[in-house]
């Protein structure tokens, strides 16, 4: 790890109040030191990365962190400030901050050693050792590993306890010594767990190394699995068969769940499993008592059944929906650009061109033309195969990409489109977990996933698919199609109104994505309405940066200095079509950024639904400016609203004061500290 961290990396009196100018101090290190090219765009990421999930950790650390494309190599920053800086965690401030750059391509040997500190900050003799460090040098010496923390000297041996005592002492019995009396020794508690965060980076091997010490000073044997960017290491079958309990410490979907089923389970958030994980192992040994197992919670729908516990059945459905539109988004992007730039050279005859495999004259651009929109059509016939397989991956994991890519073709098929394949996935995710319900003997279980579960399933969503649910499924298509052909006038602005509304509401969170994906469907049969909404929705989805990119320049008092930079990366996301770029604005002051954003993008929406500009391509905001209908009314929209957005915006600050009680030069913060949960987008 020496490579990672030296003592130009290291600031023992960091200057920063808040989480925001701590992560803005060390970046720079990183930069010029040339391990980050971006500040801006950097930064960004973190702050996308902590608007998912809080990364203060109880004991006083805060490690902001995340993957980027801005970052050349692997590289550590570790600060201490003299007042703590709230991350978020439930104990108070932090003040051992380290921030984390991983490449957006990170190899799995750099990524091991980041999961490694992770580990050893749950060692107190480390945490201790950091704290009482003078030289930066010898700081990132013992943040690599070259120098070892000292131990604290060793506590005097505990005072022998009676057997007739009330209490244990802490700690494991040696394997050969037996308590007292005729009774033998119980046989030990046996728990494995799964551990796994959004980046993969460092919650996911914390939490497996708190469950490991909690194990040890239980007296329970626990086996961790993390799930992280490195990839994974599957516990042995056999050590998972003789568990007792499963600990399921996660905030994204446990890689082949199966394999757990059957046995008490515990499933909470990754942060559980580093803030107390000695309770998760005393509720797992509770449920063992009580004879829960996974297999008998299974009361509900197939969906009802699926997702995180506490989970409402309309959350679990939108997670596995939101699945298969993210695994569909790059299929719809490629297909859509390229269908359109075959378009933009051939004209709008060149969906009657002969196929290029069969004619093709190198120097005709009409050929090319052909080339690219035939490439481009074929890749967005994939788009509802992939979206109904990846509904019924988020749903049963691997099991079910086979049954819900049979399901999309034949949603296909049948002319059922975009809803068909929103219907097979979850029929298919839902065949596929009532099949691993079932209990089959120990000889039939390797089978099941390669043989069994595939044929069973796709057989069921075949027979519901064409037989069933296809043909009304299909109509309604119809229907819709023909309703979005006749949209004109009033009808047309209020869905454009409400299209503007929801891309702005939560700046590429779940009701960003119905709007968009709602868009996209729309151009698997594309016609003169649904050409109209997705010009709509890219519209109403550039204002929200732009916006706050405006207002930064002409208001930039109103702003932080931390603000004003991130001004500057908004005017290229807002531009791209990348919502995201407002999530550091919204997240320092939710109240009066997301109204404003929600403001500007119904006005654009219902412009562009006015002025009937057009769209093919899903994605490239105004990069794909010649492929719009009406590109001028089209611009004049997407000012408007940004107009619109940044003036109340600035309404908004003005008469409640600064957004976040600071000096121009300060950072910004949440009235509560904490970023919010503003869900981002891929």
């Amino acid at each position: 790890m020496s490579d990672m961290i030296t003592a130009d990396l290291v600031d023992l009196d960091l200057a920063a109040e808040t989480k925001e100018a701590a992560a803005r101090s060390l970046a720079e290190r990183m930069v010029a030191l040339g391990r980050v090219t971006d500040l801006d765009g950097f930064l960004a990421d973190v702050a996308a990365r902590e608007a998912q999930m809080p990364t203060g950790l109880d004991g006083g650390i805060g490690i902001p962190h995340c993957r980027s494309a801005h970052v050349t190599e692997p590289t550590l920053a570790f600060g201490r400030p003299a007042e703590g800086i709230d991350f978020g965690a439930p104990d108070g401030p932090a003040d051992l901050i380290f921030l984390i750059a991983a490449p957006a391509g990170a190899d799995d040997a750099h990524l091991s050693i980041l999961s490694a500190l992770a580990r050893r900050l749950m060692d107190p003799d480390f945490t201790a050792a950091l704290r009482a460090a003078t030289d930066p040098a010898a700081t990132a010496s013992l943040i690599s590993g070259d120098t070892p923390p000292e131990a604290p000297a060793p506590a005097p041996a505990p005072a022998p306890v009676s057997a007739a005592a009330d209490t244990e002492p802490a700690g494991i019995e040696p394997a050969d010594t037996a308590p007292a009396g005729p009774e033998p020794a119980a046989r030990t508690f046996r728990v494995v767990a799964v551990t796994s965060c959004p980046t993969g980076i460092a919650h996911t091997y914390m939490a497996a190394e708190a469950l490991e010490q909690a194990g040890q000073a239980e007296g329970v044997e626990v086996v961790v699995e993390p799930q992280g960017s490195a990839g994974f290491t599957r516990i042995d079958p056999a050590v998972i068969d003789a568990a007792d309990g499963v600990i399921f410490a996660h905030d994204v979907p446990v890689r082949e769940k199966e394999r757990f089923a059957g046995k008490p389970t515990v499933d909470v958030g990754v942060k559980a499993g580093i803030n107390r994980p000695a309770e998760l192992i005393a509720e797992v040994r509770d449920k063992a008592a009580r004879g829960e197992t996974t297999a008998a919670a299974g009361t509900g729908s197939p969906v009802d059944e699926a997702g995180d516990p506490g989970e409402g059945y309309g959350a679990k459905l939108r997670k596995w929906l939101m699945s298969g539109v993210s695994y569909m988004v790059p299929f719809v992007a490629a297909g859509g650009l390229l269908i359109a730039l075959g378009f933009a050279i051939g004209g709008y005859t060149i969906d009657k061109a002969p196929s290029v495999a069969e004619h093709f004259v190198w120097t005709d651009s009409t050929s090319w033309a052909a080339l690219l929109f035939q490439v481009g059509g074929l890749a967005f016939s994939f788009l509802v195969p992939v979206l109904a397989g990846y509904i019924a991956y988020g749903m049963a994991d691997r099991p079910g990409l086979v049954p819900g890519f049979v399901g999309g073709s034949i949603a296909l098929t049948i002319n059922a489109g975009f809803l068909g394949g929103l219907a097979a996935g979850l029929i298919a995710g839902g065949t596929v977990m009532a099949i691993q319900r079932v209990k089959v003997p120990a000889a039939l279980r390797g089978i099941m996933p390669v043989v069994v579960i595939p044929l069973i399933s796709s057989a069921v969503v075949g027979f519901l698919m064409f037989l069933v649910v296809g043909k009304p499924i299909a109509e309604l298509q119809k229907a819709l199609t023909d309703w979005l052909s006749g949209l004109s006038g009033a009808n047309a602005v209020i869905l454009g109104v409400v299209l503007g509304l929801m891309m702005c509401f939560d700046l590429g969170g779940p009701l960003n994505k119905v709007a968009y994906a709602f868009a996209v469907g729309g151009l698997a049969n594309p016609n003169d309405g649904s050409l109209k909404v997705m010009a709509a929705v890219m519209a109403a989805g550039m204002v929200p940066p732009l916006a706050m990119a405006l207002a930064t320049v002409v208001r930039g008092g109103l702003f932080t200095r931390t603000e004003r930079e991130n001004g500057k990366a908004a005017w290229v996301l807002g531009g791209s079509f990348i919502t995201e770029g407002a999530i550091p604005f919204a997240a320092a002051d939710p109240l009066r950024v997301i109204p404003s954003a929600m403001a500007g993008g119904a006005v654009t929406g219902a412009l562009s639904m006015l002025f009937e500009c057009t769209l093919r391509a899903p994605h490239g905001g105004i990069f794909v400016l010649p492929l719009i209908g009406n590109p001028v009314l089209y611009l004049i929209a997407i000012l408007a609203g940004t107009a619109v957005s940044a003036a109340l915006v600035i309404l908004l600050k003005g008469m409640g004061g600064r957004g976040d009680g600071k000096d121009p030069g300060g950072a910004a913060a949440t009235e509560s500290g904490a970023a919010p949960k503003v869900p981002a987008t891929v």
